[in-house]
C-alpha cells in the first residue's frame, strides 16, 4: 500500500484506502474512473471490468498505485498486442508507484512517454528488450532488486537522474539516444557492456560503488562523467568515444581500465584522481589536446597508446609506463614524482619532457585551485626519473630537470641529438676510497651511465658503491663496455653541441674507460686510453 503524509498528498484524485487519521492520506494510488479506488483496491468484478476495457496501445495512468507481480501481469496481459504477442502501451504513467513483487515488462513497447518518476521497485525489475519510443522517465526511482534493461532500446530521452540501484543494474547491449544518469547511485555492479549511446550520455556526479562496466560501449555524442565517483573497478576497455569524453574531477578509488579505448574527440581528465592504477594501454587519442592534469597513486599505463594530434600530458603518479607509445605529432609531457619508462616509444615529432615543480592547478570548481595529491603524500619532494629510453629515436627528444641516474640508454638511436636542459642528473662513481687486494683505489668523480654501474656491480669481485640494476627494466646483463662506449660518445657529442664542455669531458672519460675495458679491442688500443684519458684511473 502506498501512502503519503498529508502535507504532501498527491495532486491527482487518489484512493485514500487505509486512512487512519488526519496525519495520513492513506493509499495514494490514482483513482480508476469512474471508481474512487485505485486499481489495487478495486473489487474483483470492477477490476476485471476495467482491465477488459483496455486495448493494446492505450494510454494508462496508475500513479501512486501499489502493484504485486500478479496485478502487473494482469495489466500487461490486458495490453497485449495480438500481432506481436507482447504488451504495447501508449502514454504510461507510473509515477510514485510501488512494485512489491518482480516487475516484468520485458518485450513491452511504450509508444508514448513512459513515466516512472519516484517509483519504487521492491524486487527485480525486468525491462529486457523493451522499446521506449517516447521519453523514459526514471528520475528518483529506487531499484531495490536487480534492474535489468538488457537490449532495451530508448528511442527518446532516457532520464535516470538521482535514481538508486541497490542491486545490479544491467544495461548490456542497450541502445540510448540521450541518456541522463546524473547523480545516480549504483551500489552494486553497473553493467553497460556493449551499450550504445547515439546522443549525449550524462553520468556527471554519479556514484559507482560496485564495478562499473562499460566494455565495448559506444558513445557517439558527448560522454559526461565529470565529478563521478568510482569506488569499485571502472572498466572502459575497447570503448569508443566519438564526441568529447569528460572525466574531469572524477574520482577512481580502485583500478581504472581504458585499454584499447578510442577517443576521437577531447579526452578531458582535468583534476581526475586515481588512487590505484589507470590503464590506457593501446588506447587511441585522435585529438586529445590536453590529457590531465591527473593524479594517480600508482601506475599510469600508456603502453602501445597512440596520440595522433598535438597533446600536453600533465600527470602526477608514482610510475608512468610508455612502452611502444607512439606520438604522431608534437607533444609535451609535464610529469610530477613519477618514474618514467619509455622503452621503444616512438616520437615522430618533437617531444619535450619537463619535470613540473609545483602542484598542478585546474579550472574546475574554484578556478586555479590546486589538484589534490593525497595519494602521493609520501612522495613529496621526489623528482622525476626516467628509467629507460631503450629503443627510442632521441632525435626529437628534449629533457628538462629530469633525473637520469637510473636511465637505460643502450639501444637508443640518434642519442647525439638529444637535448638536455636544466638540471638533468646522472649517476656518479663511488665517492670514497676503496681497497682492492690491499691497495687503495680512488675513483675520478664524474657523471656515469646507470648501465656502467650495473656492469661494474657484476664484476668479480665487485667494488662496493656501484648500483645494481632495477629488476624488469631491461636486459642489462647483456650490456658491457662494447655497448656502452658508443653511448658515452653520443652523449658527449650532445653536450659539446650545446656548448657544455665540462659535462662533455665526463662522457669523453667514460668512453675511454669503456674502450679500456673492452676485451674485444686490440691490446694496444685498450692501453691507449690509460695514457690519454683523465690522469686518475677508475680501475
Amino acid at each position: 500500500m502506498a501512502s503519503t503524509p498529508a502535507s504532501v498528498v498527491p495532486d491527482w484524485p487518489y484512493c485514500g484506502d487505509g486512512v487512519t487519521g488526519g496525519d495520513r492520506a492513506g493509499c495514494t494510488g490514482r483513482s480508476v474512473d469512474p471508481h474512487p479506488s485505485c486499481l489495487a483496491h478495486l473489487s474483483g468484478l470492477d477490476r476485471d471490468t476495467h482491465l477488459a476495457s483496455l486495448n493494446a496501445g492505450d494510454d494508462i495512468d496508475y500513479r501512486g498505485t501499489s502493484f504485486t507481480d500478479q496485478l502487473l501481469d494482469q495489466l500487461l496481459n490486458a495490453l497485449n498486442d495480438p500481432t506481436t504477442n507482447h504488451p504495447r502501451l501508449g502514454e504510461a504513467r507510473f509515477e510514485s508507484a510501488t512494485f512489491t513483487g518482480n516487475a516484468r515488462f520485458h518485450l513491452a513497447t511504450f509508444t508514448g512517454n513512459a513515466r516512472f518518476e519516484s517509483a519504487t521497485f521492491a524486487r527485480e525489475a525486468h525491462f529486457d528488450s523493451v522499446t521506449f519510443t517516447g521519453t523514459a522517465g526514471f528520475k528518483s526511482v529506487t531499484f531495490t532488486g536487480t534492474a535489468r534493461f538488457y537490449s532495451a532500446t530508448f528511442t527518446g530521452e532516457a532520464w535516470f537522474l538521482l535514481a538508486t540501484f541497490t542491486d545490479a543494474a544491467v544495461f548490456i547491449s542497450a541502445t540510448f539516444t540521450n541518456a541522463g544518469f546524473r547523480a545516480a547511485t549504483f551500489t552494486d555492479t553497473a553493467d553497460f557492456h556493449a551499450a550504445t549511446f547515439t546522443g549525449d550520455a550524462r553520468f556527471g556526479s554519479a556514484t559507482f560503488t560496485g564495478t562499473a562496466q562499460f566494455r565495448s560501449a559506444t558513445f557517439t555524442g558527448n560522454a559526461d562523467f565529470g565529478s563521478a565517483t568510482f569506488t569499485g573497478t571502472a572498466r572502459f576497455p575497447s570503448a569508443t568515444f566519438t564526441g568529447n569524453a569528460d572525466f574531469g574531477s572524477a574520482s577512481f578509488t580502485d583500478d581504472a581500465h581504458f585499454g584499447s579505448a578510442t577517443f576521437t574527440g577531447t579526452a578531458d581528465f582535468d583534476a581526475a584522481t586515481f588512487t590505484e592504477n589507470v590503464d590506457f594501454g593501446a588506447a587511441v587519442f585522435e585529438r586529445a589536446g590536453e590529457l590531465g592534469p591527473l593524479v594517480c597513486g600508482k601506475t599510469v599505463f600508456l603502453s602501445a597508446a597512440r596520440f595522433s594530434g598535438p597533446v600536453t600530458l600533465s600527470i602526477a603518479a608514482r610510475r608512468l609506463e610508455c612502452h611502444r607509445t607512439r606520438w604522431a605529432s608534437n607533444a609535451t609531457l609535464r610529469p610530477r614524482h613519477a618514474d618514467l619508462d619509455f622503452a621503444h616509444a616512438v616520437f615522430e615529432y618533437p617531444l619535450s619532457i619537463a619535470a613540473e615543480q609545483a602542484p598542478f592547478r585546474h579550472s574546475r570548481g574554484t578556478r586555479g585551485s590546486v589538484v589534490p595529491e593525497d595519494c602521493l603524500a609520501d612522495t613529496a619532494g621526489a623528482g622525476v626519473r626516467i628509467i629507460s629510453l631503450r629503443g627510442v629515436d632521441a632525435a626529437h627528444l628534449v629533457l628538462a630537470d629530469i633525473d637520469l641516474t637510473w636511465c637505460l640508454f643502450t639501444g637508443t638511436v640518434h642519442l647525439d641529438q638529444i637535448r638536455l636542459e636544466g638540471n638533468c642528473a646522472f649517476a656518479t662513481v663511488p665517492a670514497r676510497t676503496q681497497w682492492r687486494r690491499l691497495r687503495p683505489q680512488r675513483f675520478t668523480q664524474r657523471r656515469t651511465l646507470a648501465e656502467e654501474h650495473h656492469w661494474r656491480s657484476r664484476q668479480p669481485p665487485a667494488v662496493p658503491g656501484w648500483h645494481q640494476a632495477i629488476p624488469d627494466t631491461g636486459h642489462t646483463e647483456y650490456v658491457g663496455p662494447s655497448q656502452l662506449a658508443p653511448v658515452y660518445r653520443a652523449l658527449r657529442k650532445a653536450f659539446e653541441d650545446s656548448k657544455n664542455e665540462p659535462d662533455a669531458a665526463d662522457f669523453y672519460y667514460g668512453e675511454m674507460e669503456m674502450r679500456r675495458h673492452d676485451h674485444d679491442r686490440p691490446r694496444a688500443e685498450r692501453a691507449l686510453p690509460t695514457f690519454v684519458g683523465s690522469p686518475l684511473r677508475t680501475g
